[in-house]
């Protein structure tokens, strides 16, 4: 199993409680019990007092779950759109139709890939000019329609390559924003792994900005900064710099810029990945449910207020 240096106790526990439960041994069903119950006490210990590199890390996890696995797992009857109708169809934007409790909405999100070809196929979750524009394309087609917006972000970062500058990535962008803020359906955005720079802002000016516990947020990663700000993106300085980003959910949240923090199970999602699809369904239905009994002039005044006071201090 791929863990994280600071998860090996609770990877050693975890194949302790598989390797007694392989024996089938009906005498160690209390013993097994009894190390399930520590196993879940030593997860949430572990990630009680991470740092902020530690977050940056979970984040990103082998093992978390995608924005493929939280569609598959929320919604019914999904088809997805391709291509932005001006030059192609990029992969690493998942834009199409679901169904959430009989409910038609559009989804929006980020893929990301676990094989090497999967990440190559998805350009590593970075967007392309052409996955932006098909997202604005769906954007406008739900209201079109009348249908809420719900978004998954989770992207190092639009790509930054020459390819993509010559064919407008910050136009593609800019437009996007646009389309998020005026768009006069409710919409929703839910961070669930990185949420790197404008590839990430592309999906998540919405009414509700929802960031799972151990993701992150940020306007540039943290080698990023690291190599700007102390010329080495060693291990110290990426310390150093994930600390200065203020990039995890609880400074977020007291900062203003997101809206509300979705609990993860013990030690993060990828420990329990049912789970914690079930517990973002749930934010999900919630989050629509308040947003569509707001009139739609009041919801679109607050959207656009909420952003225009990022930034603002005091």
């Amino acid at each position: 199993m791929m863990f994280l240096e600071f998860e090996k106790p609770a990877v050693l526990m975890s194949e302790k409680i598989k390797e007694l439960k392989s024996i089938k041994d009906v005498s160690l069903e209390k013993e097994i019990q009894t190390l399930e119950e520590k196993f879940v006490r030593l997860r949430k210990k572990l990630t009680s007092k991470l740092n902020p590199v530690d977050v940056v890390s979970l984040s990103r996890h082998p093992l978390r779950p995608f924005s493929q696995d939280y569609i598959a797992g929320i919604f019914s009857r999904v088809e997805e759109i391709h291509g932005d109708r001006l030059n192609g169809d990029d992969k690493a934007i998942f834009a199409g139709f679901g169904e959430l409790d009989g409910v038609s909405l559009a989804i929006l999100a980020q893929k990301k890939g676990r094989t090497t070809t999967e990440k190559i196929a998805l350009n590593f979750g970075m967007p392309m000019p052409e996955g932006f524009r098909k997202a604005a394309r769906l954007a406008n087609l739900a209201a079109k329609f009348g249908l809420p917006i719900v978004t998954f972000v989770d992207t190092p970062g639009a790509f930054p390559g020459i390819a993509a500058e010559e064919r407008g990535q910050a136009e593609a962008i800019a437009t996007m924003l646009n389309v998020l803020l005026n768009v006069s359906v409710p919409t929703l955005s839910i961070i669930v792994g990185e949420g790197g720079s404008g590839g990430a802002l592309a999906l998540s000016v919405t009414d509700r900005l929802l960031m799972q516990e151990f993701s992150i947020f940020s306007v540039i990663s943290p080698e990023g900064c690291a190599s700007i700000l102390f010329r080495e993106a060693n291990k110290t300085n990426m310390a150093r710099a994930a600390s200065m980003l203020k990039l995890t959910a609880p400074d977020l949240l007291k900062l203003g810029v997101i809206d509300g923090i979705i609990d993860e199970p013990e030690g993060g999602a990828h420990w329990d990945k049912a789970l914690g699809i079930s517990i973002v369904k749930e934010s999900v239905r919630s989050a629509f449910k308040e947003l569509m009994e707001q009139p739609k002039e009041e919801r679109l005044q607050k959207r656009q207020d909420k952003y225009l006071r990022i930034g603002f201090y005091e």
